[in-house]
């Protein structure tokens, strides 16, 4: 309960104060920079000290991906939770329903101890930034022992307010539409299968089109082609 309230606490002190000028790329990867600043834990006992901490690091966002109830039941590394959440979709919407997956790595680079208070060096890099008319970055104030909970909440709206013109932009190109040659799997998945039968013809591992193919249910639609792969060989 007490580190709930903690997690609570550092996303309530969190604020940004220089957001991103763009939001996630939708047919591509993302690179965004950030920068934390904090006021250091040892400003409680040495409150003379105007110090600030800058954590710095990179945010990689991977290209978008549409996923169905169906196909992120098939996904490993999700929680108990999680997968009952998808089979509730499959029920509620059906099982090719289909929705964005976006997946994060994190890069730390750097930490550094700057003279000011934080609001102030978070200022002074956000008009660097500026100056240098940085599109990927962002810059927010957070809480020391829990930076990362500061980071968690940015990528978190971050990626709500990018939603919105990723799915335009995907349904707009008929990414969402449902294929009736392969079950009604979007067609987005169609792109990715076709796209890994070329590359299996050049040398991938089947296995991986295998996965893929067991993941969307589609496994009987292709089974004839995925077998000729073999034949060719």
């Amino acid at each position: 309960m007490e580190d709930e309230l903690d997690f609570i606490r550092a996303a309530e002190q969190t604020w940004v104060v220089r957001h991103p000028r763009q939001n996630l790329a939708t047919f591509g990867t993302t690179s965004l920079s950030y920068y934390v600043v904090t006021e250091p834990i040892y400003r409680e006992i040495q409150p003379e000290d105007s110090e600030s901490v800058v954590r710095q690091g990179k945010v990689i966002a991977q290209k978008p991906a549409i996923v169905t109830p169906f196909y992120a039941m098939n996904l490993e590394g999700f929680s108990d939770e999680a997968y009952s959440y998808f089979r509730h979709l499959s029920q509620q919407y059906g099982p090719n329903s289909p929705g964005i997956l976006y997946q994060y790595r994190n890069e730390t680079e750097k930490t550094d101890i700057l003279s000011g208070l934080p609001n102030e060096v978070a200022n002074r890099i956000s008009d660097d930034l500026d100056g240098k008319k940085d599109e990927l970055s962002v810059v927010m104030v957070g809480v020391d022992e829990l930076w990362d909970v500061s980071l968690m909440k940015f990528i978190y709206e971050f990626t709500s307010k990018s939603a919105v013109e990723n799915a335009q932009e995907l349904r707009s190109r008929g990414m969402f539409d449902p294929s009736p040659s392969a079950g009604g799997i979007p067609q987005a998945a169609i792109q990715q299968i076709e796209q890994m039968f070329r590359q299996v013809e050049q040398g991938r591992n089947p296995e991986d089109l295998r996965r893929e193919l067991d993941r969307w249910g589609a496994f009987d639609f292709y089974e004839d082609r995925f077998l000729n792969l073999f034949r060719r060989r």
